[in-house]
């Protein structure tokens, strides 16, 4: 698995397995079959309701805990402490490796500053964003003192996020794509570009869209609830895009949200 080092030194893979909409019930399921897969990232968050599940999968795995980067996701809240010590203990661990606030909720920076003092104290090894832009992200990183690791975002082949990603770069900020799928929306898996190129290299769309994103320099978190989706997933390491199916694809940038996020 690649790894890309973030701004205070962690490394976190590149590409990991997202939780978003599978049930609790499935989820250890799911969790324990994207592991065994060589999954190594695992993204959640409290709004999702699954932590548990996945703290039942990381620890029935056997795999050492340090060899596994969970990230999850608050909600901006008075009591920030207790949210990050509620996790903690739905996750089944002394540390979350990446943590960040999902969405915009008003008082952010209050929120992330106990995010910095949870470093401070071991519970938390990186921060970053979700669903931040414009002057909320501004907010937070004219003021912190730990700048964001990541800002997770809508980010697919349709909404590319080039003028951000150089922003954050300056900043040693990663993007990392929520939905890099798109949900399938404006029929992606049948675009023709797309589908061309993966003929090319005799592979599916959905291992071209993660290719392009990951040689974009953008972490990327797909989701599946069957196995054999999640090792189609895995399998793009072996192969690379060349210049014109990478100019190809920027080409399809319609630079709009498909879920009216911003």
């Amino acid at each position: 698995m690649e790894t890309v080092k973030l701004n205070n030194h962690v490394e976190m893979p590149i590409l990991g397995f997202g939780v978003y909409q599978i049930s609790l019930s499935d989820t250890k399921r799911c969790v324990m079959d994207a592991l065994e897969t060589g999954y190594r990232l695992i993204d959640t968050a409290q709004y999702y309701g699954n932590e548990a599940g996945v703290g039942e999968a990381v620890t029935a795995s056997g795999i050492p805990r340090n060899k596994i980067f969970i990230t999850t996701k608050i909600q901006s809240n008075r009591n920030v402490t207790g949210l990050i010590d509620a996790s903690l203990e739905k996750l089944r661990t002394d540390y979350i490796d990446l943590l960040l606030i999902h969405w915009v909720m008003g008082n952010d920076l209050a929120t992330y500053r106990v995010m910095e003092e949870s470093v401070k104290q071991g519970k938390v090894r990186a921060i970053g964003l979700s669903n931040f832009y414009g002057r909320d992200f501004d907010n937070i990183i004219n003021h912190c003192e730990i700048m964001p690791a990541v800002n997770q975002l809508e980010t697919h082949v349709f909404y590319q996020n080039r003028d951000l990603r150089a922003l954050y770069k300056k900043n040693g900020t990663y993007l990392e794509a929520w939905a890099p799928f798109g949900e399938g929306k404006a029929n992606m898996f049948k675009n023709p570009i797309l589908a061309g190129i993966a003929r090319e290299h005799n592979r599916t769309v959905a291992q071209v869209i993660l290719r392009f994103l990951i040689q974009s320099d953008i972490i990327v978190i797909p989701k599946s609830t069957h196995k054999e989706r999640m090792v189609e997933n895995i399998n793009v390491f072996d192969f690379s895009l060349c210049e014109e199916d990478m100019r190809k694809i920027e080409a399809l940038d319609k630079n709009e949200s498909l879920f009216g996020w911003y």
